[in-house]
């Protein structure tokens, strides 16, 4: 009779499945890091003791005359200001979780919620702020809308530093002073080894994790939570104090365990205290404006506004296809740009 020699327990034999062969889950999850708002760190920041709030912006200047000789009269003159409102608006979420599955869960949940609901808001502060993505009725257009509205928008160009520095200055033509950066996610890879004319780096990427990188020497903020639309921006340059948020309640978070979840109908969906479950909900009030306040380089308020955006050439096609009209400057090298766009819009039109 044969020898029987070619028999071993493998892992087959001890099935799937019932505990012979324990299965390691880990304690910790592969995710990024939850983002902050950047328009809440970077634009000037009031708290609200009511809902609404009127800040006055200054909306003519007085004038001085000179008096004709010496018994001349002397002339009057007068300031105006305009109140500015602020509306805060609620933002609030809530995430019910079964007691069950709470027990069982291998790690604690909500120390993994909150901070991911926190930044759920900031997404939905600066889509609302930087494009009018999802905004309250009382919330004006976003800056990237109303930049663009008024021709305060450029052609990304061959020369990126270039486009920065000619920004500025149309700003400081307009009476602002720019003062920091909002761009979209990746700019800072494009920025790293441009020089200006005496061979310096135009941007210093931060050595902290808690300060932002700097171009030109203001403050750099990429916007990677998700807010950013890069199809209608590579770049806002901006002074940044006539952009303005009212904090009317903190970010809160209250449990829930005996509230009940209905639909638009009054439909009942979840009863937290019938159905052994329990909820984490979020709170946040908050109001945006801009101002645009008269200074002494322009009076006219329709040909001044406090921030600047550097725009994909796509944008710009986008734009002529809409309105037939390029959101550019004729006077500097965007306008081969825009005319390419224009004649690539044309013969879209035209099949």
């Amino acid at each position: 009779m044969a020898s029987t020699v070619n028999q071993m327990i493998g892992s087959t034999d001890l099935g799937s499945g019932n505990g012979l062969i324990p299965v390691e889950y880990a304690t910790q999850i592969i995710q990024d890091a939850p983002k902050q708002s950047v328009i809440m760190s970077r634009a000037r920041t009031v708290r609200m003791s009511t809902k609404t709030r009127t800040q006055p912006v200054l909306d003519s200047k007085p004038i001085a005359y000179w008096v004709g000789g010496e018994t001349g009269l002397k002339q009057t003159t007068k300031m105006k200001w305009s109140g500015l409102t602020i509306t805060a608006e609620e933002l609030a979420a809530i995430v019910p979780i079964p007691e069950a599955v709470l027990d069982d869960a291998g790690i604690p949940l909500w120390p993994e919620i909150m901070p991911r609901l926190i930044a759920a808001i900031g997404l939905k502060v600066d889509q609302a702020a930087l494009f009018g993505t999802d905004k309250p009725a009382s919330f004006p257009e976003g800056i990237v809308t109303q930049a663009t509205a008024k021709k305060n928008t450029i052609t990304a160009g061959k020369d990126l530093a270039a486009d920065v520095a000619t920004i500025g200055q149309k700003l400081a033509e307009q009476g602002f002073s720019m003062n920091g950066f909002a761009a979209q996610p990746g700019l800072r890879w494009q920025l790293i080894g441009l020089r200006n004319n005496n061979g310096t780096p135009i941007y210093t990427p931060s050595l902290s994790a808690e300060a932002p990188s700097t171009l030109y020497g203001f403050p750099l903020n990429e916007v990677n939570n998700g807010a950013w639309d890069s199809k209608k921006a590579m770049l806002i340059g901006a002074d940044w104090s006539n952009f303005v948020v009212g904090l009317r309640q903190d970010i809160t978070f209250k449990m829930l365990d005996q509230a009940v979840i209905t639909d638009d109908n009054g439909k009942v969906i979840l009863n937290l205290a019938q159905q052994d479950c329990v909820a984490m909900r979020v709170t946040f009030r908050v109001g945006f404006q801009i101002a645009n306040p008269i200074n002494d380089v322009q009076s006219d308020a329709s040909k001044r506004f406090p921030a600047y955006v550097i725009a994909p050439a796509s944008a710009v096609a986008a734009s002529l296809e809409d309105s037939g009209t390029p959101v550019v400057d004729s006077d500097d090298d965007t306008a081969d740009d825009a005319e390419t766009a224009s004649k690539a819009a044309s013969k879209t039109k035209g099949k």
